[in-house]
Parts: structure tokens; sequence; C-alpha cells
């Protein structure tokens, strides 16, 4: 019990620069799990969502901009879609499903988006997963001013069964451009931790004929969201469509399209990545100079251990071991820095996407970080520990003047 002990008296005699070292550690830790997990999951939650369907078409132009309009709601539509051309890639021998959506109007900043119930019936949102609505509630008539609301939008704007709600033009909430148009909420959907959680869902036709909007695009969509038969339709009609034709543009495969993203940006990982691999630096340098700092203050201490009895690698076990203590208590407070630094990154990417990250997710990184942090505070008690290792016995026994 001789190490512990000496361990706890050297930590409890410092108790101030343990804190602060540790708290430094805890930080390197806590954004070195948080950039790593936010970037795992987030580029695994948007290609997980991209699975309902193989591709969309729409207006020709970029093929990153109909994807995150159609299936992410985050961009305007790039322009629209013919009735013919719709029903023309719908009835296409090679075409699963085809579902038109139509973009333009919002709901206090909510995209409104109009679809056809076949969405919901007819397609998972993600593998094995379906569409389901909550206790009391319907899917939209087709033919009437009704909404179904995504489950993240009735929670933040307080919407139930049977509210009513005025439409205001265009994706962004103008007061001024409100419409005459009243809807009535038959439905919430059940969370499926998507975008679809940040819509407001009506019927196609309501977008297409709604008081103030071109009559001339009365019968055309925004997109259209396509799933094949089979892998071989879609190099098809990817050829017919952005090779041979140059009206519309067909994004696919949705699932490449989306990686791409995540390659264009990767630096902003790699930037984040550097700063918490910076700070962990700091923090292994923050261990050996608040050791290294009261080695003289220790050296009287050492000697009389040693003249008791202690032999030189007890002295620099003890060390190495005070700087692992400080590490896992860095470690294990880093835990807590990563919960709730990832729960504020989480919650804002959720608001923004609809696209929700699992704070308890398991990823070998949980481990080895923490993990690391205790190696780096013990590598950082090296040099300390070197020094206490050499400390002469017969000078430091003698009382100071």
């Amino acid at each position: 019990m001789t190490l512990p002990l000496i361990v706890y008296r050297s930590l409890r005699q410092h108790a101030l620069s343990t804190l602060v070292t540790a708290a430094s550690i805890a930080l390197a830790c806590g954004l070195l799990l948080t950039v790593w997990m936010v970037r795992v999951q987030t580029q695994s939650a948007f290609v997980d969502t991209t699975t309902a369907f193989d591709a969309v078409l729409g207006a020709r132009g970029s093929k990153l901009q109909l994807v995150l309009n159609a299936i992410f709601n985050l961009e305007a539509s790039p322009g629209n879609v013919s009735a013919a051309d719709y029903q023309a890639i719908k009835r296409h021998p090679a075409v699963k499903t085809a579902i038109p959506i139509a973009v333009g109007d919002n709901y206090f900043g909510w995209r409104i988006v109009g679809t056809v119930p076949e969405l919901f019936t007819g397609v998972q949102y993600a593998r094995g997963k379906s569409y389901a609505l909550v206790s009391g509630g319907r899917l939209f008539d087709p033919e009437k001013r009704e909404a179904v609301v995504g489950a993240f939008v009735a929670r933040r704007l307080a919407l139930k069964v049977g509210d009513t709600f005025k439409p205001y033009h265009g994706l962004a909430f103008n007061p001024n451009e409100q419409h005459d148009d009243v809807y009535t909420v038959v439905g919430l959907l059940a969370p499926t931790n998507t975008p679809a959680d940040r819509v407001i869902w009506i019927p196609i036709e309501g977008v297409q004929t709604m008081a103030g909007h071109d009559p001339a695009a009365a019968t055309q969509v925004s997109a259209v969201l396509v799933q094949f038969r089979a892998p071989a339709a879609g190099m098809m009609l990817d050829v017919k469509y952005n090779r041979q034709g140059d009206r519309l543009t067909l994004a696919y495969p949705v699932g490449s399209i989306i990686a791409d993203l995540f390659s264009k940006i990767g630096w902003l990982d790699q930037v984040l990545a550097i700063v918490a691999y910076l700070v962990a630096l700091v923090a292994g340098a923050s261990v050996l100079a608040s050791i290294y700092a009261s080695m003289n203050a220790r050296r009287r201490d050492i000697a009389i251990l040693r003249s008791l009895g202690a032999r030189r690698c007890t002295v620099f076990g003890a060390v190495i071991a005070e700087a692992a203590v400080i590490g896992t208590l860095g470690a294990v407070a880093g835990l807590a820095v990563y919960v709730g630094l990832f729960g504020g990154v989480a919650g804002v990417i959720r608001a923004q996407t609809g696209v929700a990250l699992d704070v308890v997710h398991w990823h070998p990184v949980v481990v080895l970080c923490p993990l690391g942090m205790i190696a780096l505070g013990a590598l950082g008690g090296v040099v300390p520990a070197w020094k206490a290792y050499r400390t002469p016995v017969a000078e430091n026994l003698a009382p100071s003047s």
C-alpha cells in the first residue's frame, strides 16, 4: 500500500494544480470525442437517410442541390418538372416508385411540402422502418386542405390534430406573405429522426393550386423521388437524362452524392481534429509542467523516502502513477464534457436538418480516447519521474537553511 499512499498524499498536497491539469485533459478528451463522434454519426445518418430512394429527378442543375432540396429540405428548388416528365418516369418499366413533391411555402419558417399519401404508405424512410402516425390521426385526403405534421415541427409549434393554419408564401417566413387558404391538421407523424420530422406535409395539389402561385405551374412538381427495380435502371436513366438530355437532371446515386458532399467539407473535420490534438498535447505538457515544477519542493520528501528504504523504482513509479491518476481524472471528466458538447451540437444539427445523433452510440473511440488521455498523462510524468529517480539522498536530507 506504500505506492498508493504516496500518490494520494502527493495529489492532496498539490490539489489545485491537479484539478487544473485534469481539467485541461478533460477538455481535450471531450473535444476529441465530440469531433470524432459527430463526424462519424453525421455522415452515417445522412447516408442512411438517402436509402429510401435511389435517385431524384428535377430541373437541370446541381445534383447536390436536388438531393438537399428533395430529401433533406435544405435547399431551394432549382426549377420545376412538367407533369408529362413526371408521368413518363412514373410509368417507366424500370421504375418501382415515383413520388412527386412540390415546395414553395412555409409556416413560421417551417417548410411545407406537397406530396402524395404513397410517400407514407408505400415507402420505408430507412431500412426496415416505415412511417407511422401517433394515435388519433390519419393521413391527409389528397382532395382536401389537410395536413400531416412532422414530429419536430408539431412539438415546436405545439400543433395537434384539429388545429388550423394558413401557409406563408416562400421558403423564408414573411408575415406579409400569408395565403388565404386554411389547412386542418389531421395527423401527426411519429418521430423518425429524419428530415421528415421538420416538415408540414399537405396534398401536392394544395401547393400547385394555392392562391398566389403561378397558374402556369399548376400541374408541375418540384422534384420526383425515385426507386428503381434494379441498379441497372439507374445507369440507363442516368444516360437518358444527364448525358443525352438537356432539360432535366437525375441525381443518381443519391448516397454517392452525399458522400461527395462530406468529402468536400472534410477539411473542416480535419481542422477541428487538429485543434483537438493540439489541446491534447497542451494537456500532456501541462501534466509534465505541473509535476516537474513541484519536484524542487519534493526533493527532501523523496530523499526521506529513499532513506526509509524506498527504491529508486518505487519513487519513479510513484510519479508515473500520479501522472496517470491525473490523466484518469481528466479522462473521466472528459466523458462528461463530451456528453455536454455532443448534446449541444446534436441539438443544432437536429434543429437544422432533422437528423438525430445519439450520444450513447457505441464506437471504439469512446474507449480508446480516454485510454489515450490516460496514457498521455502517464507519458507527461516520465521526465519528472526521471528527475525523482536521480534525486541524490545525502544532499537533500540536510535541513534547508
